[in-house]
């Protein structure tokens, strides 16, 4: 079924597909929901596969948080398309989108402990992955993802239940 699919770069008329792909799970808290303008400001990260007819059925972006650290955020697919590879390919672009910008680990924030394990993902133990001077650094961000990596308490609320989750390139 993958051969039927294509990954490319987000444009600004994806912004209404990802916000619906997001919608579900948001209400589901997956994943976080966004304020529209949070989507176009960080719309060079994602990377929107779509169907052969042109159907965006899932989207995926990569934030750079460091020198040698991203993460991997609001990896959703259509309902339809679920289990069908879509998930995969999108992992695999962004890995590949990653090691092209020379980050050498990557994070994710998950539910989906056994998918991420598939693509070489392990549990984190803790937070020692990250040198106390740069934990310092990243304390100075403003950007949410950057509070659930380093496991802030004012985001719990939003994480309760998820898995740390981090890969090696």
């Amino acid at each position: 079924m993958t051969e039927t699919i294509r990954i490319r770069p987000a444009r600004t008329s994806d912004v209404g597909a990802i916000k619906t792909l997001v919608a579900p799970l948001a209400e589901q808290r997956i994943l976080m929901a966004k304020e529209t303008v949070a989507y176009y400001e960080s719309l060079q990260e994602f990377r929107i596969a779509e169907s052969a007819d042109g159907e965006v059925i899932g989207c995926g972006a990569l934030h750079v948080m460091w020198e040698d650290l991203a993460e991997v955020r609001t990896l959703a697919t259509s309902d339809a398309w679920r289990g069908k590879g879509v998930g995969h390919l999108l992992v695999e672009r962004l890995l590949e989108e990653a090691r092209a910008l020379g980050v050498s680990r990557v994070f994710c924030l998950t539910f989906e402990v056994d998918f991420f394990e598939k693509h070489g993902f392990e549990v984190m133990a803790d937070q020692t992955a990250v040198d106390p001077v740069v934990y310092s650094e990243l304390l100075r961000s403003h950007d949410e993802g950057v509070a659930e990596f380093l496991d802030l308490a004012r985001v719990k609320p939003n994480t309760l239940g998820n898995t740390r989750m981090i890969k090696a390139l």
